[in-house]
């Protein structure tokens, strides 16, 4: 049976905040787990490096189930 993997606590689980500093005019940013990208104030789209598993895993929609797969998958739109 399927349980997942240690990877996806980060997406799942309780969000958490990722503070990062946006390499266009150096503004604090933040993004939390569950976020695909965040817009910095300047206009700069910074992305969550997390997300990255869900492009190519093939048990990621098993794995994070199907709302939030296709949140990631489609760009947060």
């Amino acid at each position: 049976m399927f349980k997942g993997c240690p990877g996806a606590a980060q997406i799942k689980g309780t969000p958490e905040l990722t503070p990062k500093t946006c390499p266009d005019c150096g503004e604090a940013i933040e993004i939390f787990t569950g976020d695909m990208n965040v817009t910095c104030k300047c206009g700069f789209v910074a992305y969550n490096e997390t997300q990255s598993c869900i492009k190519w895993c093939r048990y990621a929609k098993e794995c994070v189930g199907d709302d939030l797969y296709e949140k990631i998958t489609k760009g947060g739109q």
